[in-house]
């Protein structure tokens, strides 16, 4: 299904006229250099590319090269069209040049246009002994020797836009093919079959020059009993291997079409109304730099206003609701691709579902921080800020995806990592890290919702008198006493009792206690309004208190933290003070 659906939209690409897609037989490859020939086949000149890196343009398909020789047709490196020896083999240099002559030649034999005719006389007078006393080539210096790919040019144009030649690559390119021919498993016809698949390229960790999402190179992993070897295993013709290869590099190179978290790099498209609905999915994966139609908008003031408007209902864009879309998450695996995930459904129910997941994350924030916390933000909440290689665990990847798309419940990792960072960090103003923060408060209530069928507020909830929770704030307010009594201690309550008080309550909160009222004390003589708050809020708190737990579930520790993030946050509401107002 997942290669059907590439090729699906390998052929929507096809009819859109804003995007420049390879058609079957072309790839698009970085041009190096262009070779100048006059109608005598001389080398007149080499032009380099303007951008350092290349230029971008749609060639004939490249060879699949990984040792040996094989040749290109009018595109290929230095070594092919003049025979440069780059690596200190010059016999393979000019095995190389022999190949890309013999190729050339052939395919250009009964193209009659003028760029067609000064190509063949180049290969034919062309003597790779002499390369080095050529001008041209002395004035490039060493750039040739660094395997970028070189093109034709003939009378100031591109060989490759000569009408001649394109047509006659159109209608020759499948017959460089020996393939087979046999039912392909994509669109159901007999074609030739594609024993070597296209190079995926643009994914994370992957080999640069690509890797490979259909291969097939042991006996053992060959089909049982038949004489199938590599492509031949799972047969797929040509055309669909190009196809979903083409769309799928289309995807890794488009900007609001793919997002990375850890090694897990995140592709999406649409049936229908592709890029707009890819634009809405970049701002909810907190991919988009900017905001929708060129305008450099706030990304999440963007995101809150489509988000309300699903929420009440409304049309956030013209799009087709019922049109299917697919996400799909790739990561390397030697020089082949792994699949974690596929997900499809329609458009309509993606957005139900993403307004869920950002309704569970609500809670109350500071007015500096974003309204919505994005899954980069909730992936790294839970990875440890000391690790020198920070790699977010495949399984949160595809867990956090599942839920945000399909609203299936949040992985039981991503809230078990929350609890452990919270305990594992302490307070650091000098690194700005926190114990508990709003990303970690977030998870925990999102979960205790999706997960465990809690209510939890967006705020303090001062109705709420549950043991866990009430303990929560309670501790909040000791802290908040001993913050204001000695300000500047290096040693706080919180750093010394937080970890056992939401794990085993009994065993700690009389010490804290005791050294809360000793703060307390201390605050009457400084501040006795502010001492008074505290010891009325304390007796509100005492009263929904019968007993302090000697352990508490994982689910109670998380209300635990999240009683204690609510009352800490409401100590800095706009008054700046403890309130006991509710």
């Amino acid at each position: 299904m997942m290669l059907q659906a590439l090729v699906r939209y390998y052929e929507q690409l096809l009819d859109d006229d804003e995007v420049d897609i390879a058609r079957p037989g072309w790839c698009a490859q970085r041009i190096g250099f262009w070779l100048e020939v006059s109608e005598d086949g001389r080398l007149v000149n080499i032009i380099p590319s303007d951008e350092k890196r290349g230029t971008m343009r749609q060639v004939p398909e490249q060879v699949k090269r990984s040792s040996g020789v094989a040749a290109n047709v009018l595109c290929d490196t230095s070594s092919y069209l003049l025979g440069i020896d780059t690596k200190g083999k010059p016999e393979r240099a000019r095995r190389c040049f022999e190949a890309a002559k013999r190729r050339n030649l052939d395919f250009l034999a009964s193209v009659e246009s003028r760029a067609a005719h000064a190509v063949k006389a180049f290969f034919q007078t062309w003597d790779p002994e002499q390369a080095p006393d050529n001008l041209a080539i002395a004035r490039m210096g060493d750039a040739l020797l660094k395997g970028a790919f070189l093109v034709f040019r003939f009378e100031g144009r591109d060989v490759l836009d000569d009408i001649g030649i394109r047509e006659a690559w159109n209608s020759q390119y499948h017959t460089f093919s020996d393939a087979e021919e046999g039912v392909c498993l994509i669109t159901g016809e007999r074609l030739p079959i594609a024993r070597l698949h296209p190079a995926i390229k643009g994914v994370y960790g992957a080999q640069t020059m690509g890797a490979s999402l259909v291969s097939f190179n042991e006996r053992s992993y060959e089909s049982y009993g038949h004489d199938k070897e590599q492509g031949l295993n799972a047969p797929v013709s040509e055309y669909a291997a190009f196809a979903y290869a083409t769309a799928l590099n289309y995807l890794l190179s488009a900007p609001n079409h793919h997002v990375r978290f850890g090694d897990t790099t995140i592709v999406y498209w649409c049936e229908r109304h592709d890029r707009t609905c890819c634009s809405m999915m970049s701002l909810f994966l907190g991919a988009m730099q900017g905001g929708s139609n060129d305008v450099k908008e706030d990304p999440d003031r963007v995101l809150d206003a489509m988000l309300s408007a699903i929420s009440k209902g409304h049309a956030v864009a013209d799009v087709d609701t019922d049109a299917r879309f697919y996400i799909l998450g790739l990561a390397p695996n030697a020089a082949r691709l792994s699949v974690r995930f596929f997900h499809t459904s329609t458009f309509g129910s993606l957005l139900d579902n993403v307004s869920r997941h950002y309704e569970c994350l609500r809670i109350r924030h500071a007015p500096f921080e974003k309204e919505h916390l994005t899954p980069y933000h909730l992936l790294n909440e839970v990875e440890n800020p000391n690790s020198k290689n920070k790699s977010v665990s495949p399984v949160l990847v595809s867990g956090l995806m599942r839920a945000i798309v399909l609203g299936s419940p949040y992985p039981e990792a991503l809230y078990q990592n929350a609890l452990l960072r919270t305990w594992a960090t302490q307070d650091d103003d000098e690194r700005f890290l926190k114990k508990v923060t709003r990303g970690r408060a977030a998870i925990i209530k999102a979960y205790l919702m999706r997960n465990r069928s809690k209510e939890v507020s967006v705020e303090l909830d001062g109705k709420r008198n549950d043991t866990p929770y009430v303990l929560g704030r309670l501790f909040a307010v000791f802290e908040a006493i001993q913050d204001s009594a000695s300000p500047g201690l290096g040693s706080t309550v919180k750093n010394r009792f937080f970890n056992s008080a939401s794990t085993t309550p009994a065993s700690v909160f009389p010490a804290v206690i005791k050294n809360g009222q000793n703060h307390l004390a201390k605050l009457q003589r400084d501040n006795l309004g502010l001492s008074v708050v505290y010891s009325r809020l304390l007796d509100d708190l005492f009263a929904d208190i019968e007993e302090f737990p000697k352990r508490l579930t994982r689910e109670e520790q998380g209300a635990f933290i999240l009683g204690y993030y609510h009352q800490h946050r409401r100590r800095f509401e706009s008054t700046g003070t403890a309130s006991t107002k509710e």
